[in-house]
């Protein structure tokens, strides 16, 4: 027993040791994992020491060779390295290359702080202009997530569960209660209500019946349903949506960087003034010293310093700008802008909005309410919570023999009478005759958008309960703030029905809009816009909305309400549901773009500047070095103007 013990505890130790390998090597692993993610940030850190022990002691040190060496190795080389790549594969002229005519000429003639100096402040440039973008691989792996990994079909008479990338074309398949729906289908038997809004963005639930198309990636919510597959593979409409997602992050054009189209004509510039200076005086000091003035220090910092400042800004009032340098720039310069409709600019859930009594002047409306919510009361259905919802003034009376029947609406005993909710089919079944009155309310109701619902009593209509997907509070306020910030046009996308659609856009004073539509179909709105020269700005929140999203110069999405493919596909974020942030971030963005206008112009000043005391031989390459630096301090004090109160628009 002993020996047995003895056994036990020797092969316990020898696990533990072999446990301490496996967690030191994950260690590691990890720790290489963010050396390498931070790279280039350490070797900056790196660069900006050696130059710090440079200038501190020079002529002082025991060694003969300069520290700043460091700074050219660890920063210079990727410089020149870049450069090199541009002209040589992409015959592209970019600022790199002028520093790297500079950083190439100071070493040159033994100036290697200069050199150092010019490829650090660079290198800081690009560092502070990179910033995290949008991953498009997450976003499309949380897009394919929505289909169910399996699905139930009827084979040979047996139900068959099987993968459901396997689903043919022509599978009879069985989806109950609370599952997703495989594969775009059509119904063959059954009825159901299908909430299909992370595909077409329709706040209420659909009704579904036989021959009535389905959607894969949509829930079935109540009812049983027997579908036959109509399109399966990248066929489906989610597998279109993912491949659209896919397809605009990867075309969209990059954002040319203003340091870069400088450089295309500073560095013929800067080539022939050095040129001109070396054979006039025959100093190539002069030269070199010309080359290093006009190197853009102050022009590479004065944009990523103005952005990184109004990305700060932008954080503190909840807007968080994933797309980084481009997105901001491009927030400055929007003029149209795109709106999703169910959940952007309305609540996302239904409400009620009027109810109102039949023939029965004694009954209040808040009776007929009463009576529905109580119907209601134990139903999962959206619509009846809403009833439910908008009832709770008191308690309401027990419901009996409660029974939802899908696509038409729900009955039960309250207070030992038999009572009906729902639509016209519902009260038609049961035999309860629909009065003239109740068919005209009905009607009128509808054309407004809303959804529309009968509440009877026995065999008698009593009256009618109105529901709509509620407008969003500050929605007017937030309208009237983007067209005080200058956006000079206004959509409506959606992928709700048109009448609804109207009603919201009729309250907002929006004429431009387009209802029903598919998230390829507002991909493709999105574009015909920007043919037109438009800088657009897509604002949604679903799932429906990701290629638009994807494909709009700047997408916003809303983070408290969107889906996490909505947000990932989305270069800017507003972190809380109030719309009125798009205009501020536009706002911001408009004064991004003033502080970087200013900042190339004081650039420009100071390079003509340092090129005159250049020529004339009052400033070395050294002292040309330090005048950047004054120049770059300059810059980015302005820039740092950005993180103090951002102006908000009062309507």
């Amino acid at each position: 027993m002993e020996a047995t013990a003895d056994k036990l505890a020797e092969a316990r130790g020898t696990a533990e040791v072999q446990k301490v390998p496996a967690r030191s090597r994950k260690r590691l692993a990890g720790l290489r994992r963010r050396l390498v993610q931070d790279r280039d940030l350490i070797l900056a850190a790196i660069a900006g020491l050696s130059l710090l022990v440079s200038w501190a002691g020079r002529g002082r040190l025991p060694w003969t060779w300069d520290p700043a060496w460091v700074a050219i190795l660890c920063t210079g080389l990727p410089i020149v390295h870049g450069a090199a790549e541009s002209v040589v594969r992409r015959r592209d002229i970019t600022a790199g290359v002028l520093v790297s005519i500079a950083l190439l000429a100071a070493v040159a003639i033994g100036e290697y702080f200069a050199a150092g100096e010019v490829a650090f402040i660079m290198a800081l440039g690009e560092l502070l202009e990179r910033r995290t973008v949008a991953r498009a691989g997450a976003a499309l792996a949380k897009l394919a997530s929505l289909l169910p990994a399996t699905a139930r079909v009827r084979r040979e008479g047996k139900e068959v569960e099987i993968p459901a990338s396997q689903v043919a074309v022509g599978d009879l398949v069985l989806v109950r209660p609370g599952e997703r729906i495989p594969v775009d289908e059509v119904v063959e038997s059954g009825r159901s209500t299908v909430d299909q809004a992370a595909l077409t963005g329709e706040a209420l639930p659909v009704e579904k019946g036989p021959q009535d198309e389905v959607l894969g990636g949509t829930t079935n919510l109540l009812g049983a349903l027997e579908v036959r597959a109509t399109r399966v593979g990248v066929e489906s409409t989610l597998s279109r949506v993912i491949a659209l997602v896919a397809r605009a992050q990867a075309e969209k054009a990059p954002v040319v960087r203003v340091a870069d189209r400088w450089a295309r004509l500073l560095v013929p510039a800067s080539i022939a003034m050095a040129v001109l200076v070396g054979l006039v005086t025959g100093e190539a000091v002069r030269a070199v010293t010309i080359l290093i003035v006009f190197c853009p220090c102050a022009l590479v910092l004065a944009t990523p310093t103005a952005i990184a400042a109004g990305i700060g800004r932008a954080a503190e009032r909840g807007i968080l700008v994933k797309g980084g340098g481009p997105a901001c720039e491009q927030l400055g310069r929007v003029d149209a802008v795109v709106l999703d409709k169910t959940g952007t600019l309305t609540e996302g859930k239904p409400a009620v909005v009027a109810a109102t009594g039949f023939g029965h002047p004694e009954l209040a409306p808040a009776e007929v309410l009463r009576l529905a919510a109580a119907v209601e009361q134990y139903s999962e259905h959206p619509l009846g919570r809403a009833l439910v919802e908008a009832a709770l003034t008191g308690a309401l009376p027990p419901v009996a023999d409660f029974q939802a029947v899908p696509g038409r609406g729900a009955r039960g005993l309250v207070e030992g009478v038999p009572v009906l909710v729902g639509r016209e089919e519902l009260l038609a079944e049961e035999g309860v005759p629909i009065p003239a009155e109740a068919a005209e309310w009905l009607a009128a109701e509808r054309a407004k958008g809303h959804t529309a619902l009968l509440v009877a009593r026995g065999s008698r209509v009593l009256g009618g309960i109105a529901l709509r997907d509620a407008l969003r509070p500050e929605a007017r306020e937030a309208i009237q703030s983007l067209r005080q910030a200058g956006v000079r046009s206004l959509k409506i996308l959606t992928g709700d029905h048109l009448s609804s659609a109207r009603s919201v856009a009729r309250e907002l004073g929006i004429a431009d809009l387009e209802a029903e539509q598919l998230p390829a179909e507002k991909w493709e709105a999105v574009a015909r816009l920007q043919a037109q020269g438009r800088v657009v700005a897509m604002v949604g929140d679903g799932i429906n909305d990701a290629p638009a999203l994807a494909a709009a110069d700047v997408g916003i999405a809303l983070a408290a309400r969107g889906t996490d493919i909505a947000v990932e596909a989305a270069a800017v974020v507003l972190l809380s549901n109030d719309l009125r942030k798009v205009a501020e971030a536009i706002q911001l963005g408009r004064e991004v773009r003033r502080v970087i206008s200013q900042n190339l112009w004081a650039a420009a000043l100071i390079n003509a500047a340092a090129v005159a005391l250049a020529s004339t031989g009052l400033m070395g390459p050294t002292l040309g070095a330090l005048w950047h630096n004054a120049g770059s301090l300059l810059v980015v004090a302005n820039a740092a103007r950005l993180l103090g109160p951002t102006k908000v628009i009062k309507v």
